[in-house]
């Protein structure tokens, strides 16, 4: 018989074999590829049933992995929760950001921005739910979040800033609220596409028609602009006009 070696066994440390010299980077994206499967999943699970109807199960069977995997990347239902909400967060900051409001000029970068807003949620309904569901738990989770506050932040300076320069050049009144001038664009679509069904049963015609989409569309770009130009007055007094 062979003789039994004498080196002494190595223990098994983590939950997966270790990674082999020149693996890491395979292994990193298999993570990440791994971490993104179990959060579209999840998005979908909890925007459709809630936090607390939501089926972690489900959401394994959906993303490819079992739960044992699951609650390696996220501890437990309500941190994945967490990591939901903050990722849909993220990807609306990144589109607003990629829209690059800075380089227009002020009307018509709050334009883009109304327009931008609207079409964000007809094409991600599922922001509307997650929201929804977050607001009736009294945002106790994104309460939690370490990584939105900022990206709040910096888009209320971006639209301080184009306020500031339409003031300057005369084509927005002045006093404006950023805060509240961004509450009131996002109002007017989140509404529209959150209450789609009751408005469309209380006055008798579907408004979420292609058509009555692109009115309501125009509609919430004309209302916020509309806010924002100067009276007559005001143009016929402005420091612009009279130079002219």
């Amino acid at each position: 018989m062979p003789a039994k070696s004498s080196a002494p066994r190595q223990k098994r440390s983590g939950r997966f074999p270790a990674a082999r010299p020149g693996s890491l980077q395979p292994a990193l994206r298999d993570a990440e590829r791994t971490r993104r499967s179990i959060l579209k999943a999840a998005t979908a699970e909890f925007a459709e049933s809630g936090l607390a109807g939501a089926r972690v199960d489900k959401i394994a069977e959906v993303s490819g992995v079992n739960k044992r995997m699951l609650y390696y990347y996220f501890s437990n239902k309500d941190d994945l929760y967490l990591a939901v909400l903050e990722e849909a967060y993220i990807a609306m900051r990144t589109s607003e950001r990629s829209l690059k409001l800075d380089n227009l000029e002020p009307l018509a970068a709050i334009r883009k921005l109304v327009e931008f807003k609207f079409d964000y949620f007809a094409e991600n309904p599922a922001m509307i739910w997650l929201l929804n569901g977050e607001n009736m738990l009294g945002a106790q989770h994104l309460k939690r979040s370490t990584r939105l506050k900022d990206m709040h932040i910096s888009l209320v300076r971006t639209i301080s800033t184009i306020l500031d320069a339409g003031v300057a050049g005369g084509t927005i009144r002045p006093n404006v609220d950023p805060l509240q001038l961004y509450i009131s664009i996002s109002a007017l679509s989140y509404f529209f596409f959150s209450n789609g069904p009751t408005l469309s049963t209380a006055f008798g015609k579907d408004v979420r028609s292609a058509a009555a989409r692109a009115a309501r569309r125009a509609h919430a770009a004309d209302v916020i602009l509309g806010y924002l130009r100067p009276p007559p007055e005001a143009l016929l007094t402005s420091p612009k006009r009279r130079r002219n």
